[in-house]
Parts: C-alpha cells; sequence; structure tokens
C-alpha cells in the first residue's frame, strides 16, 4: 500500500451524533488515519437537523463537505470524489442511500479502490436476504472491499454468500485522546445510567434490562440519555436527559456508579458487535454492565473487566452487591484492556495491511 492515501468517505456525518450513533466511530477511525498521513475528506448530506445539531467544528484531521440533500447533490458530491484513492460508501447516510450505493461504483477506475463500510451489518443482511430484489444485493460482487463494523464469523460469511470479494470486520474501539477519565458531575448522578436513542429493535431491549432493575430497585436512581424517550412511561426512579452532546460523554460516563450497555435485537441476534459505547465508557473508567452477546471475551474479560447479565432481574442483582470499590477495580481494569488491544490506531493498523 502507497502511504497518504487520499480517501473519500460518504457517511451520515461526521460532525454531528444526532440521531447518528455511527459519529464516533467515523470520528475514531478517520482521525487514526489522519495520522498515518491519509488524507479524509467526509462527505456528508445536510439532513435531519445535524447541521443545527453539531457536536464538533469541522476538524483539522478530515476535511468535511457538507451537501445539499437531493440528487443534484449527491451527484456534485461525487464528481468531487472521484480522484481519491479509496472511495467509501458508509450504510445508512439516510438520504439517497440507493442512488449513493450504485453511483459510486461508476467512480471505479484501475488506479483506485471502492468500498462499502456497513456501520449496522445485520440490518443491512437481514434486509437483502429478506428481499431477492433489493437493489443493493448484486451490487455487493462490485465493490472491491467491504468493511463493518461488527458481526463476526457470521457477518462475513453472510457478506460472502452474497458475492463479496472480501469481508473484513474492523470493530469498534477506542479514541483515548476523546473518550478518558473526568471528574463527576452531579447532574449525571445515578445507581445505574444508560444512553441510546430510541429505536424499534432496541426498545424490547431497555424494557427488559433497564426499566425492569429501575422497578425492581425503587430506591435506586437511574439515568436514561438519548432521544425520543419523551413519551414513554417511565417508572418513577428513571430520570430522562434527552440527547447527551458527545462532549458530555465523559462526564455521563465516569459519574453513575455503573453504566449499562444494551445491545439492540439484530445486532444481539449476530454477536461479536461490540458497541461504540463500550469502548467510549470503558475508556472513561466506567464499571461497565452488558447484556450477553456472542465473542464478549474477545474484548474484555467477564467479571473482571465487564459485568454480564441475561434480563434485568440480573441487573438489580449485580446493582444490590456492586460496592463502588469493586465498580472502580473493574471499570480501571477495562480501561487497561482497551488501550492495550483495542484503540482506532489498532483498527487503522488492520486497515492498512488490509489494503
Amino acid at each position: 500500500m502507497k502511504s497518504g492515501l487520499k480517501i473519500a468517505f460518504f457517511g451520515s456525518s461526521l460532525v454531528s451524533a444526532y440521531w447518528n450513533g455511527a459519529a464516533t466511530y467515523y470520528r475514531g477511525i478517520i482521525r487514526a488515519l489522519s495520522d498515518r498521513a491519509h488524507q479524509v475528506t467526509f462527505y456528508e448530506p445536510d439532513a435531519f437537523g445535524r447541521q443545527e445539531h453539531r457536536d464538533i467544528p469541522d476538524p483539522d484531521w478530515a476535511k468535511v463537505v457538507v451537501y445539499p440533500a437531493t440528487e443534484v447533490g449527491v451527484f456534485q458530491a461525487l464528481e468531487r470524489a472521484k480522484g481519491a484513492d479509496l472511495i467509501v460508501k458508509a450504510s445508512g447516510v439516510g438520504v439517497f442511500d440507493t442512488l449513493l450505493e450504485a453511483a459510486i461504483l461508476e467512480l471505479k477506475q484501475s488506479s483506485n479502490l471502492i468500498g462499502f463500510w456497513d456501520v449496522d451489518a445485520p440490518a443491512t443482511l437481514d434486509r437483502v436476504q429478506a428481499d431477492p430484489t433489493d437493489p443493493f444485493r448484486s451490487l455487493i460482487p462490485r465493490y472491491d472491499l467491504v468493511l463493518t463494523y461488527g458481526g463476526g464469523e457470521p457477518v462475513v460469511q453472510a457478506y460472502t454468500a452474497l458475492g463479496a470479494r472480501s469481508c473484513t470486520l474492523i470493530y469498534n474501539a477506542l479514541d483515548p485522546t476523546t473518550h478518558y477519565p473526568v471528574p463527576p458531575d452531579p447532574k449525571f448522578a445515578a445507581d445505574l445510567s444508560f444512553l441510546g436513542n430510541r429505536l424499534p429493535d432496541r426498545e424490547a431491549r431497555v424494557d427488559e434490562f433497564f426499566f425492569q432493575a429501575a422497578v425492581q430497585l425503587p430506591t435506586s436512581d437511574f439515568l436514561l440519555g438519548g432521544s425520543g424517550w419523551d413519551d414513554k412511561a417511565l417508572p418513577q426512579n428513571v430520570r430522562t436527559l434527552g440527547h447527551v452532546r458527545t462532549s458530555d460523554h465523559n462526564a455521563f460516563n465516569c459519574t453513575a456508579r455503573a453504566v449499562l450497555n444494551i445491545n439492540r435485537q439484530s445486532m444481539a441476534n449476530y454477536g461479536f458487535s461490540p458497541a461504540t459505547r463500550v469502548f467510549e465508557a470503558v475508556g472513561a473508567g466506567a464499571c461497565l454492565i452488558t447484556d450477553f452477546w456472542q465473542g464478549i471475551e474477545q474484548f474484555l474479560e467477564p467479571e473482571q473487566e465487564i459485568l454480564v447479565v441475561q434480563d434485568g432481574q440480573q441487573v438489580a442483582q449485580l446493582l444490590q452487591s456492586l460496592t463502588p470499590d469493586r465498580a472502580r477495580r473493574i471499570g480501571a481494569a477495562a480501561r487497561k484492556r482497551v488501550l492495550a488491544e483495542h484503540t482506532y490506531t489498532h483498527r487503522v493498523t488492520q486497515i492498512e495491511q488490509l489494503l
């Protein structure tokens, strides 16, 4: 691989995490690419109010191009991207995804690579497997490479069966320059905190693992961050925050006695998919409790670096016995592990070897 690649990346948003859970993943990967002298231009549509809800200004480690959320805007952005060495279309841009998936392949030349980066492989695979006429299905074999942010061997096998030339797992990781321990903030004080937007394939699992635990522990304090929960009937001991800006994530994760990770149902089905929040929380030194998913031990050791539960009753039981001292020890051990093995620098080394 030649050094200093020019990379064009089409994704949902680099500068806004508003209804955009992939933002911190993009930032970690792209910052690490920049640290290795690659030049990334990130193309994102002006859609869903994200520019009005920015978390960061345009960074110095990437060029951000915000294009109008129109067909004309899409083609203008593609025209600007055509000279890149690697051109990537991420899943879930949010507008004109079908158009982008096909049009980006027309930029293929002998001197470049065209990639598809799936940040929600279970959803993509479930969709195309259920519908043989899905337009993306016939395009998969035309991409030079498919990258996904998780899913383990089941996702690799599924993409290979659909004709992918290659499928490589680039897992979520920690960016230690953005997620690290900070002093506690009283506004985030709680016995257990959970951060996640309200989504159809997540809500039932939040009911089971978070709200059920809150009902069983009426004298404990539960804190819920994320968009979409305003009209949800909640136990009295659950306090809601709404959207939590990424600048507050460290304090959110550092303040509670424990932080809960809940996988969406599709991710839990495939396994091997540590959510971005896992690394953000333990990077800040949080004691993390997670619902079970296959492959946990590849990233963190249960009981020593992470606590694993099967349902809300086990969450409640854990909280009753979890002392602040043990929580701190687990959080410290987890942070040490991810710094040693699971940073975005580790992931970019993997990408470079692939390219």
